[in-house]
């Protein structure tokens, strides 16, 4: 148990050289992180690949009272695993942030732990009996991005495990220190090896996904990236599981009660200051509804505080690099010049510390906006108006990505029908990104492939097996 943050991070940083871990709050150094060499890597895969062994050999119970332990050692250090990220990716400790991210590492791992994955029996008849097994791939790359750098990264780690893989991990440059740290909860319970973090930089990550010694990679980040990556393990055909990019619509039908679901929407696009892959990130409301709408988000929008992540009670926070403050910067401005409204927020203090941009709501815009047609993942929400449904569900999914969307109304029946005509890996009714371990998710289109999740999940990090028995 780790009764602080400065506990935690005595426990991983460098005790010399390294680089330094930057509060985005403040803009000051806080922390350092070591630097992986490529020679560091090689000896992390080499030892995965060893320690795999013995790994694998363990039933499914066995490991997943490890993952039970795992996550009972994350219950214990919850706290400053939370202080931690807070001072590192920037998020609040309260509303849906870093305790709740935190909370989610335990509740993934137990789940995980709790799936049961039998072999199948696919044909069992007078001349034969033929079974499907999942028997473990062997070692796995897990990318991690710095949005939720400990959740995502307990999405890749824990079924992993529990399936008889080992794990190395690259995690983002931005908040190596959050998955340093949760690596070390997790390796107080775990045996040695079968989980190793590498603090590398991108070309170093490079080697990892393109490694022989690499069976699946698992990554979530940007459509970009992603493709390079794929690029990078084809050689080895390295198996692939990829959430990408994503710009999320949301659909409103004219009998939604606004009123009753104004600060579901809100969240919808704002959870995380907006920097989720599966946020609502641009929403089309009918014009009969559209300035009650508008006016709702709005007063929402005021009244949610926004400041550092430590003071209890804020629930918005900064965004966590310099560069990602750019891209929000850029697009609102894009809206504002082409004669957009900007209802709320929008101009942010250049000289103030920290990477702060406010809750921002954008109406009176156009679908072709940059603003709209581009992933701000930020905390600035577009809202677009239309004439008609039909309309509105081509605007949807008339871009390349297809992550999540969701469809509001009053009518149930009214908001699936419109939910099957999206082309999405999840649409969500009268909420959006709400995740369950239980429940598989990954995107359509350019936002990927494979399935996280559920047995469905587990399933893609394992090798298919199938034994076939002849009768007499």
């Amino acid at each position: 148990m780790y009764s602080s943050a400065d506990e935690l991070i005595a426990a991983v940083q460098p005790a010399e050289g390294g680089r330094d871990v930057i509060d985005p709050s403040t803009g000051e150094v806080f922390a350092r992180v070591p630097v992986a060499t490529p020679a560091d890597l090689e000896d992390a895969i080499n030892r995965a690949e060893a320690a795999q062994v013995a790994w694998a050999k363990l039933s499914h119970a066995e490991r997943s009272d490890y993952l039970n332990k795992a996550a009972d050692a994350v219950e214990a250090s919850a706290e400053a695993l939370a202080v931690l990220l807070s001072r590192e990716q920037g998020k609040p400790l309260n509303g849906p942030n870093a305790r709740f991210e935190v909370g989610a590492c335990a509740g993934w791992l137990r789940a995980n732990a709790a799936f049961e994955v039998e072999p199948e029996v696919l044909v069992d008849d007078d001349t034969q009996r033929a079974e499907l097994h999942y028997d473990p791939i062997g070692v796995v790359a897990a990318i991690n991005p710095w949005n939720w750098p400990m959740m995502i990264a307990i999405w890749q780690f824990a079924p992993s495990l529990r399936m008889g893989n080992t794990v190395v991990s690259k995690p983002a440059s931005s908040t190596t220190l959050s998955v340093l740290a949760l690596a070390k909860v997790l390796n107080d319970v775990l045996p040695e090896d079968v989980l190793t973090v590498v603090p590398a930089d991108s070309k170093v990550g490079a080697a990892l996904t393109g490694h022989p010694k690499i069976g699946k990679v698992m990554f979530t980040g940007s459509t970009e990236v992603g493709k390079i990556i794929a690029r990078d393990a084809a050689d080895n055909v390295a198996r692939l599981t990829l959430e990408l990019g994503g710009n999320d619509a949301g659909i409103v039908l004219p009998d939604l009660d606004v009123k009753a679901h104004a600060e579901n929407l809100f969240w919808g696009a704002f959870i995380n200051t907006g920097q989720t892959c599966a946020a609502l990130k641009r929403l089309y409301v009918p014009a009969e509804i559209y300035d009650e709408v508008v006016e709702a988000l709005t007063e929402v929008a005021k009244n949610m505080p926004m400041g550092n992540g430590l003071d209890e009670q804020n629930v918005l926070g900064p965004l966590q690099n310099r560069s990602q403050y750019e891209v929000v910067d850029r697009l609102v401005n894009a809206a504002r010049d082409a004669g957009a409204t900007i209802n709320v927020g929008g101009d942010p203090d250049a000289d103030a510390p920290g990477f702060f941009y406010p809750t921002t709501i954008v109406s009176n815009i156009d679908n072709d906006n940059p603003l709209v047609a581009e992933e701000q993942f930020g905390p600035a929400l577009p809202i677009i108006k239309y004439d008609s449904l039909e309309q509105a569900i081509e605007w949807a999914n008339g871009l390349e990505v297809g992550l999540g969307s969701s469809v509001w109304s009053s009518n149930t029946d009214a908001a699936v029908e419109v939910a099957r005509q999206l082309e999405a890996g999840t649409t969500w009714i009268n909420q959006h990104g709400a995740i369950d371990p239980r429940v598989p998710f990954g995107g359509a289109k350019a936002s990927g492939y494979g399935l996280e999740f559920g047995v469905a999940g587990l399933k893609s990090l394992g090798q298919p097996h199938v034994i076939t028995i002849p009768k007499a």
